[in-house]
């Protein structure tokens, strides 16, 4: 996050609203599953193969490797567009989440759920370089744990007294992002989904504008 400039670490805010925006519908609409904490998902395949519940289990066993899915398929789309792959990952994040909307109008249950996570792991293809993920999207562990150590830097006297603040916003926004899920399902239910490939779109507009090649001047 040091090496991404600002307009990105903005644009990258705005990423994990939607991601935290995902997620909540997830767990509010599905019984207590995640689109994209896949920590949260190990725990329920564990808890339910230690408790008898297989059911339980096949759910989060499945939206993992959804999820692993969407990593696969936006780092294959990283590796055949290096230079300005971000869109294109948008873009499939996007068809995936209007594929989801899609579908819990006619069948609302797991395969949206399954739809949804694939987009999640999708989205963190964006922010990806050298085969790394420079900045985690739908997942704020990470974010944490860099925000309490640029704090503790900060407090033992480091000149870059305010590397944690990105942190603090990546993780604000995600909070964010979730209260709105729950309060767009509350009052629209299944419906409310409609609004995350609305916005994923328009991220993907502001990612082809902002990584759009500048025209060569001649000297």
């Amino acid at each position: 996050m040091q090496r991404t400039e600002s307009p990105l670490i903005a644009l990258a805010i705005l990423l994990a609203a939607l991601a935290g925006f995902v997620d909540a519908l997830a767990f509010t609409s599905l019984g207590g599953f995640f689109a994209s904490f896949m920590s949260g998902n190990s725990t329920r395949l564990g808890v339910g193969l230690g408790s008898g519940s297989p059911h339980d289990a096949a759910i989060a066993a499945s939206l993992v490797m959804s999820f692993v899915a969407g990593v696969i398929l936006s780092s294959v789309i990283v590796r055949a567009r290096p230079r300005r792959h971000q869109p294109v990952v948008m873009a499939v994040v996007t068809l995936l989440l209007a594929l989801a909307a899609g579908t819990a109008m006619v069948a609302p249950g797991p395969i949206v759920l399954l739809l949804m996570a694939g987009a999640m792991g999708a989205e963190n293809g964006v922010f990806q370089r050298d085969g790394e993920v420079t900045i985690g999207l739908t997942y704020m562990t990470g974010s944490l744990v860099k925000m309490g150590q640029k704090l503790a830097a900060a407090l033992m006297g480091d000149a870059d007294r305010f590397g944690w603040v990105p942190y603090l916003a990546l993780w604000l926004g995600f909070v964010s992002g979730v209260v709105i899920g729950a309060e767009s399902q509350f009052r629209w239910g299944w419906n409310a989904l409609w609004l995350a490939p609305i916005f994923a779109g328009i991220l993907t507009l502001l990612l082809a504008s902002m990584t759009r090649p500048q025209p060569v001047t001649a000297g």
